[in-house]
């Protein structure tokens, strides 16, 4: 037991830093380019900690607060999800709800931080995300329903994990339509190619770095530190959907579990290394398609009780 507390605690602050720097590499592998070591990730935010901040006279306590919010629900939101077979910090009957609402207050403080700023320039960032939160909210949601009627459980610990072994067996189709819908929501909630670009400049394709062009110094950084654990938690989201863990041993469905979640990253890092991003009035037609999936998906697992 205190092994496996020990591994998730690991797998918890080393996940986010891994994958942002497993992206990274994928992608400077694919340009033909060395690229930079695993944990630059951390030099950054070093870096952007013991930097100054510049704050706009016609910002208040909302532009402040937004980035921290932010962290907190990200945080909160990986406290309530399992790690393979180990049940999550944080469980209760419907901590799925929780799960859902602690993510969507971290958007509504992104979108609202921007809007504090009075530039157009970010409050169009702030519409785009918005756009995007309400089509991917209810495809999350959707495959919670899922998920909780396939396993009748009420909990993520319960839902995820050792659990969807004998799920698979019962709902393969509605857990792989599942599936395929929140590996779209993950690219979309993450700003990730084909929905955003994380490294554009450009005013008329960004979303989510429209947001946060004011914020400087440690209120960038906690910024960036948010998106790794939203990455990571989407990830984890994913992975125990997918891997079925009923027959591996707590701690090594621990480490299996990180293993998967760096196998997302590498993915991504192919995908945004193949592909290029969709035309913005595109980006919502595939953000209905997510909503599609899912909601086949509990047409089948209702055709099949």
């Amino acid at each position: 037991m205190l092994l496996s507390v020990l591994l998730h605690g690991f797998a918890c602050l080393a996940g986010p830093v891994l994958m942002v720097g497993m992206i990274q590499r994928t992608k400077a592998v694919f340009a033909g380019r060395r690229g930079p070591p695993l944990l630059q990730f951390v030099s950054d935010l070093l870096k952007l900690f013991r930097r100054g901040v510049v704050l706009s006279r016609t910002t208040s306590w909302v532009f402040l607060a937004g980035p921290v919010i932010g962290l907190v629900t990200a945080a909160l939101a990986l406290l309530l999800l399992p790690l393979g077979r180990h049940a999550a910090w944080l469980s209760f009957e419907g901590d799925f709800v929780l799960f859902a609402c602690a993510l969507g207050l971290g958007r509504f403080f992104t979108v609202a931080a921007a809007l504090d700023t009075g530039s157009p320039f970010e409050g169009m960032g702030g519409a785009r995300e918005v756009t995007l939160g309400a089509l991917a909210e209810p495809a999350l949601f959707m495959g919670f329903m899922v998920l909780a009627r396939a396993t009748d459980a009420g909990s993520l610990s319960d839902m995820l994990g050792g659990s969807m072994t004998a799920a698979w067996r019962e709902s393969g189709a509605s857990l792989t339509a599942i599936g395929l819908s929140w590996c779209l929501v993950l690219l979309a909630e993450n700003a990730r190619i084909p929905f955003d670009d994380p490294t554009t400049h450009l005013e008329l394709t960004m979303i989510h770095e429209a947001m946060i062009l004011d914020h400087t110094g440690p209120f960038l950084a906690l910024i960036f530190l948010a998106s790794s654990l939203r990455l990571f938690v989407f990830s984890l989201l994913l992975v125990g959907l997918v891997v079925p863990f009923g027959t591996l041993e707590t701690p090594v469905s621990v480490l299996v579990a990180l293993a998967g979640a760096l196998a997302v990253a590498l993915s991504i890092g192919i995908v945004e290394s193949v592909l290029a991003r969709l035309r913005l009035v595109q980006v919502p037609k595939l953000m209905v398609a997510s909503v599609l999936m899912a909601a086949f998906g509990a047409v089948l697992l209702v055709g099949n009780a």
